[in-house]
C-alpha cells in the first residue's frame, strides 16, 4: 500500500509500505493492503511503518524525526491528526 504523511510544513514521508499502525482516537489500529476504506482522527503517539523494500539512500534521506528500528521499521511521532485509507493508499495529515 502507498503511505503518505503530510505535516503543515511538508510531505515528510511517501513510499510503498507493508503495514502502518496509528494511534487512533479509540486506540491503536493497523492497516494492511486491501484494508476497508476508513477515516479516523489520530491522537498523540507514534505512527509505526513497516517498509516493503528499503534502499539505504531512502533511510538516510529521512528527517531526524523518524526513529528507526532495524532495516524495515520506522516510527514517526505525531501530536494528532487525521487518517484516510482508500484504495490501498493511506494519507496521514499530522500535527
Amino acid at each position: 500500500m502507498q503511505l503518505e504523511i503530510v505535516t503543515p510544513e511538508a510531505v515528510v514521508f511517501q513510499a510503498e509500505v507493508d503495514a502502518v499502525k496509528v494511534p487512533g482516537a479509540n486506540g491503536e489500529f493497523q492497516m494492511l493492503n486491501d484494508h476497508a476504506p476508513i477515516v479516523s482522527t489520530l491522537t498523540k503517539g507514534e505512527v509505526k511503518i513497516s517498509l516493503t523494500n528499503v534502499s539505504r539512500g531512502f533511510l538516510e534521506d529521512l528527517s531526524s524525526d523518524f526513529r528507526k528500528e532495524g532495516e524495515k521499521v520506522l516510527y514517526y511521532p505525531i501530536q494528532g491528526g487525521v487518517l484516510e485509507m482508500k484504495d490501498n493508499k493511506a494519507i496521514i495529515l499530522a500535527d
